[in-house]
């Protein structure tokens, strides 16, 4: 009866989970769903705004179970970012399908925006490119593609949010209106040195302000989850967009500490501390949190597919049955066909930011079979992986990291995580509990209410589990990345507009 629970809610891309914690961070019950993606066009993807409610409240139900709720001291919610929701504010209900990060519908959108210039004004505000990733273009495509949309919005009849804004709304019974910084920034709409939204973005967008969210630090109080809802009213105390979560989980506090996440897609993230760093080499400038009004500041990634290759293979090509058989195949492969997946199925992200970029395979011989395929969907994610890497630390004054520190579901592949090593030429650690993403928020939450010390004394929750040191002669790791990048150019010769 002490107070000393806390519970996350992670809303993945795939799925929702919520797991209870106890006072050390280490995870005591797990609820899982799976969560359904539609892809009415190509390049569309979206999911159904009440699937991902009916999975967060049945979560959070099954892990709160038969647990007085006075030992929960706080929920954190870390979210799937950038993935755009339009809903009633009278009645909660999303008017249209969520639009995911993933989707790609507006790159005509992005590129007007480029051709006219606005590159420098947005990036120098949000420290972010023209992209169809980012919510703004999802957002004031939703208001034109939805008849009233536009009037509604203007007299402050709908709400706009990102996951996490959404699930707050719906649990506070409708009360609280609320995002975080780090969510903030991943909209094209906030300006993350002043800390606020941006007056000249929501114009050059034609978005109205009626529709924004209020922004609050990551740690904060969001309210109280309305008991006629959820069954028991219990405090709201965290929240962060999934990568920055897993940046706090991994105990990644120090400038120059990076980590990467490796689940639908792979996210690296470097702390820069309270430096926002301006990327020559088109990463992205963001917000890793923002506590107590103080905003710490990390140079990111970011790559589209990385697990989504294996659910290609899986559930596209139906050359494997679950994702667990990757690595065999992948150890069996013959290591003389140099077969490389180029993963562009929805345009390729960091370095190259190309919207209408294509995925290829190339290389194929009569030799080639499954296991090779699979091999070199793996091998994507190191080269990819190698790509931000070698540009943040080009941006970083620091230099490069002395050692990457990686979670998501992929990194259960020894074989991946050894091939990752290799190529970089440094240690990868995979930490002892690799539900970071969810901790990250726990972590949060436990801050609020005072369980947790602050950043910088609050490491003492990351254990290490394995370090993969590299193995691979630096001359074939280099010769393996040239005729990867060599590859992408080839890909990007072809591309063309979404």
């Amino acid at each position: 009866m002490d107070g000393s629970l806390l519970l996350a809610i992670d809303q993945g891309t795939t799925s929702t989970r919520a797991i209870l914690f106890d006072a050390t961070l280490a995870p005591l019950r797990v609820a899982s769903r799976a969560l359904p993606q539609h892809f009415p066009s190509p390049g569309w993807v979206e999911h159904d705004a009440e699937d991902i409610w009916a999975a967060t409240l049945a979560t959070l139900r099954e892990v709160a179970e038969g647990v007085d709720a006075a030992r929960i001291a706080g929920i954190g919610i870390t979210n799937q970012r950038e993935t755009t929701l339009l809903w009633e504010r009278a009645t909660g209900r999303a008017v249209a399908r969520a639009i995911v990060w993933q989707d790609r519908r507006t790159a005509d959108h992005c590129a007007r925006l480029v051709a006219e210039g606005a590159s420098p004004l947005i990036t120098a505000r949000t420290g972010l490119l023209p992209d169809p990733y980012f919510s703004a273009t999802k957002l004031a495509w939703l208001l034109d593609a939805i008849p009233g949309a536009r009037e509604a919005a203007a007299r402050g009849a709908l709400c706009f949010g990102t996951v996490e804004s959404f699930v707050l709304f719906r649990l506070t019974g409708g009360r609280v209106h609320a995002t975080d910084a780090s969510n903030a920034a991943r909209t094209l709409l906030f300006d993350i040195h002043r800390g606020c939204w941006d007056e000249d973005l929501l114009r050059l967008f034609d978005l109205p302000a009626a529709l924004l969210p209020e922004v609050r630090d990551n740690a904060a109080e969001f309210g109280m989850t309305d008991a006629s809802v959820t069954g028991v009213a219990l405090p709201i105390r965290g929240m962060a967009g999934d990568q920055q979560a897993a940046m706090m989980g991994q105990a990644c506090f120090a400038p120059g500490m990076v980590k990467s996440t490796y689940g639908t897609g792979c996210f690296a993230l470097m702390n820069t501390g309270p430096t926002a760093v301006a990327s020559s080499h088109r990463m992205l400038t963001t917000i890793a949190w923002q506590l107590g009004g103080l905003r710490c500041y990390a140079l990111e990634g970011a790559i589209f597919v990385a697990g989504a290759a294996l659910q290609w293979l899986r559930d596209g090509l139906g050359i494997i049955t679950h994702a667990s058989e990757a690595d065999a195949l992948s150890r069996a492969a013959d290591p003389a066909q140099r077969v490389i997946l180029v993963p562009g199925f929805t345009g390729l992200g960091a370095p190259w930011w190309d919207a209408g970029a294509r995925g290829a395979i190339l290389g194929l011989t009569r030799g080639t079979g499954r296991g090779e395929i699979v091999r070199a969907a793996l091998e994507s994610v190191g080269y990819q992986t190698r790509d931000l890497i070698e540009a943040m630390a080009a941006d970083w004054p620091g230099g490069a990291p002395q050692i990457l520190r990686v979670d998501g579901g992929m990194v259960a592949s020894d074989w991946t995580m050894q091939f990752l090593a290799d190529l970089l030429g440094m240690p990868v650690d995979r930490p002892t509990v690799l539900e970071t993403t969810a901790m990250g928020a726990a972590w949060l939450a436990g801050l609020q209410a005072g369980l947790m010390a602050a950043p910088g004394e609050g490491a003492a929750h990351w254990r290490l589990e394995r370090r993969f040191l590299p193995m691979m002669a630096r001359a074939e790791a280099d010769e393996r990345q040239g005729a990867w990048r060599g590859a992408v150019r080839r890909v990007l010769s072809e591309a063309r507009p979404a």
